[in-house]
């Protein structure tokens, strides 16, 4: 079926990206149907792994976790997100999604719009304060 007339996506039909921390199930992008203002990856991120701190320049998110546990922030904010919650991120606001748990992370990202100026994503992870700012970070709950 073309990307054009697709309605339904099935796993099967999931754009499947292996990234250096995690991996990504695009449901809607334009590799899956003809959008034009809404993305979604279902992200599975193993124990240990992280979506560093990170911002999207010309994005919103949500992040809604599915199964797992995340250790999120969004600038220097941090919260335990459980299956049913949320976290949203405004346009350009730096944020992180780290596992730090023993069991595997699955939620989905959901952002908008679609069609964006580049660049899609800007990694600040090696900057400060968000080098430093998890070192402080209280135990896990």
């Amino acid at each position: 079926m073309s990307v054009a007339s697709r309605h339904f996506v099935t796993g099967a039909e999931a754009f499947q990206r292996n990234v250096p921390w995690a991996l990504e199930e695009w449901l809607c992008s334009s590799d899956v149907v003809q959008n034009e203002y809404l993305l979604l990856v279902r992200v599975n991120i193993e124990p240990g792994r992280a979506h560093a701190f990170h911002k999207h320049p010309t994005r919103e998110e949500l992040l809604y976790v599915l199964s797992g546990r995340a250790e999120q922030w969004v600038s220097q904010e941090r919260r335990i997100l459980k299956p049913g919650e949320v976290a949203f991120v405004p346009m350009g606001e730096v944020h992180g999604t780290y596992n730090p748990f023993p069991e595997k992370l699955v939620f989905l990202a959901i952002l908008s719009p679609a069609q964006a100026p580049e660049p899609a994503l800007v990694d600040v992870s090696g900057e400060e304060p968000w080098r430093s700012l998890r070192n402080g970070a209280p135990p896990e709950i």
